[in-house]
């Protein structure tokens, strides 16, 4: 037995169409997308009387996706969350991009917060973090080829 690979990671977030189109407007395709419920649901979630909306979205090349989840019910209606980057628990997505400083100025457009200025390593790497949509941390990463 052995992991084939990364098939998605999935986000539960809160306004479902605000933080489908930030990374529609990163680069990301929308693959799939639909709505779930009924006892199949209740019995994978652990919840009771579960309902959610979803989408699918994959990188141009292909690989692994983000599934964004919003449910409908139960609701949780507490705080949006803004942890700090050392906050344990999964913390960011990390993306490879061409042109990182274009990147970076055109979601700060649609109001993601750069943590820093964009940092750049003696092997002509850059990388920054951004804060996106719902407090989600998003690193971007320009790869030398």
């Amino acid at each position: 037995m052995k992991i084939q690979h990364i098939d998605h990671v999935g986000v539960i977030v809160r306004d479902l169409a605000a933080v489908r189109a930030f990374f529609v407007h990163l680069g990301l395709d929308v693959v799939e997308e639909g709505n779930v419920e009924g006892a199949w649901v209740d019995r994978a979630t652990g919840l009771d009387g579960a309902k959610a909306a979803w989408v699918t979205l994959g990188t141009p090349d292909g690989g692994a996706s983000i599934e964004l989840i919003s449910f409908d019910s139960p609701i949780d209606d507490g705080p949006i969350q803004r942890p700090s980057f050392n906050t344990l628990g999964t913390r960011h997505v990390a993306f490879a991009v061409e042109d990182i400083d274009a990147v970076v100025a055109r979601l700060e457009t649609i109001g993601a917060e750069a943590f820093s200025e964009v940092q750049r390593f003696d092997d002509g790497s850059s990388l920054c973090f951004v804060r996106g949509p719902e407090g989600m941390i998003i690193e971007l990463e320009e790869q030398t080829n």
